[in-house]
This record gives C-alpha cells, structure tokens and sequence, in this order.
C-alpha cells in the first residue's frame, strides 16, 4: 500500500476541481491511494442555480464525496485547494479547516506534508496570499509544507507560481501548462510523503 494522500478542495465553477484532478493524478502516478474530496458547499442553493456555471459544475461534481475530519485521520498528506476570495481562502474550505480545531489540540496534524493551490481571474488577483494564508494555517498544525518550488519546468511553464499550482480563468478550463504544473506538484508531495514516512518507519 502507497502513501495516503488526500486531495480537500472548493471549487464553484471547476477550475480549482480540474487542478485537484490533476493532482490527484500526479500523485496516483507516483504509487499513492488517493482520497479526492470537495467541502461542503455554504452558498444558498438559488444563488448556486443563479449562475449558469455554477450550477453546472455542482451538477458535474455532486457524486464527489465531502471531506470529513476522517479524511485528514486516514492522510499522510494533504493538498488543500481554493479559489481566490479577495486573496485568501473561500468561506467553504475556510469553513472546513476552522473544524480542526480538536485534532490540532490532540497533535493529530503534526508531522502531516502539506501544500496549496488555487485559482483567480486574473495574473494578479491573490493567487500567492491565498497558497500563503493556508501556509499561516499549516505552520500552526506542525505540518511539513512541501511547495513545488522551480523543481521542474513546468512550473515556469505554467507561469511561474513557485507556492503551489494556479490558474487564471482566462478560459473555462485551465490550460495544460497548469494541468501540468498541477500534477508536478501531486507527484511532488506523495514522492515526499513517502520518503517521510518510511524514513519515520
């Protein structure tokens, strides 16, 4: 059995869902078991159904299983994905990590590897404050954050986002320079979980 790796992320129209796709595959490409899992949604359902977009990714995505307290138990290591909200975390994952509260106090998220990734509308629209705010987050765990740095290409490729993968909605999908970027850092992240975790065996 490989390294766990837990894949939380919100996403309301699907670029920060595509990026965890990719992830999650990067990280299955290098031997994990893969938990994929959106938080809770908190907007009210007639807004969600006010926008086209939205509602169709909540559609697309309704049979993703919701993250649990559980996920982060059963995790070596977390990737946490959010779409910029004024250059910090959206309420619906922000949400979900104010839960943690218990299993901090308990030490049960010390040691975890831990990273961040994001999406924004534009080149400049929070995309490093929001990885950083989850990265304030983490150092309180006790966690190891592991960035994909310049370590590989594609992280110039994909525009240079040294904190952990972005994208920017200049179209519906990311670009697969993103993509790529984005499963760099899976791989990334589940590569050192493994190397911590049988270094810690």
């Amino acid at each position: 059995m490989g390294v766990k790796v837990a894949v939380i992320y919100y996403s309301s129209t699907g670029h920060v869902y595509q990026l965890a796709k990719a992830i999650e595959e990067g990280a299955i490409d290098a031997g994990a078991e893969v938990r994929l899992r959106k938080v809770a949604e908190l907007a009210p359902a007639s807004v969600v159904a006010g926008s086209p977009d939205w509602a169709e990714h909540a559609k697309a995505t309704e049979d993703v299983p919701e993250a649990t307290l559980e996920d982060l138990l059963w995790a070596d290591a977390y990737l946490f994905g959010s779409p910029t909200r004024y250059g910090n975390v959206a309420a619906q994952l922000k949400q979900f990590i104010d839960t943690t509260g218990g299993l901090w106090f308990e030490r049960k998220l010390v040691d975890k590897v831990v990273s961040g990734f994001t999406s924004s509308d534009e080149v400049h629209g929070g995309q490093e404050s929001t990885i950083i705010s989850l990265y304030n987050v983490f150092m309180h765990w006790g966690a190891i954050i592991v960035t994909p740095g310049y370590a590989d290409d594609v992280v110039s490729a994909a525009g240079g986002n040294p904190y952990g993968a972005s994208s920017i909605h200049v179209d519906k999908n990311p670009t697969k320079e993103e993509l790529a970027a984005a499963n760099f850092q899976g791989r990334r992240v589940a590569e050192k979980a493994a190397q911590f975790v049988a270094g810690r065996g």
